[in-house]
């Protein structure tokens, strides 16, 4: 049994400059105004945009971001709908097989503290799934079935494709909790990919925070 933290990888389509070039001027299609495009205007009109709240724009751009955490922490957010997703599939990972280090990968809990009691308890919760998922497989139960005994804290990775107006509102709901205290497994990565996309993509994001 192996445990790790979650993580998450960004991979943009665009770098942040040529995004709000290219948001710049189709937003500018609307108004014929391809004239006043000036090497500064792109953010500009960005900002103009966003407070307009005219959102629609940004939707001609997106990027992908790649997640490795837990299962429960995808279960919320596949639950967005504008999205493109491609998940680890536990019906065709064999965990047992060499690929995978013949072992099962799950995800600490962060709300327990690895030095107390109940920390102890969830660990050796995962690891009786994981002798019970070897255990079915050794019987030659398919993957598909002998996966029926695997927690949420199984490690998974998902890849997750949208474009960045639906990607501000992710983070609205799952960074900043805008309706509602986001899933605690939400603010182990979420708050920390809005401060990358500020980074990576200024303007566009530079108006949400916590």
């Amino acid at each position: 049994m192996k445990i790790i933290q979650p993580t998450f990888q960004v991979f943009p389509d665009l770098s942040g400059e040529s995004a709000l070039r290219k948001v710049e001027r189709i937003a500018r299609t609307c108004y014929k105004s391809e004239d006043k495009i000036e090497p500064d205007s792109a953010k500009k009109i960005v900002r103009a945009l966003i407070r307009g709240q005219h959102f629609a724009m940004l939707e001609h751009v997106s990027l992908s971001v790649q997640f490795i955490t837990q299962r429960s922490f995808t279960h919320e957010l596949v639950r967005h709908r504008l999205c493109a997703f491609a998940q680890e599939s536990q019906r065709y990972c064999a965990y047992e097989g060499e690929k995978f280090g013949g072992e099962v990968v799950f995800v600490a809990p962060s709300l327990l503290p690895e030095d107390s009691p109940a920390y102890r308890q969830w660990a050796q919760a995962c690891a009786a799934a994981e002798q019970a998922y070897f255990a079915l497989r050794a019987q030659g139960v398919k993957p598909e079935v002998a996966r029926e005994v695997l927690p949420n804290s199984v490690k998974t990775e998902i890849w997750v494709t949208a474009n960045l107006r639906e990607w501000r509102h992710i983070l609205a709901l799952r960074a900043l909790g805008t309706t509602g205290k986001p899933d605690p497994r939400m603010l182990e990565l979420m708050p920390g990919l809005l401060k990358e996309l500020q980074r990576v993509y200024p303007v566009f994001f530079d108006d949400l925070n916590a």
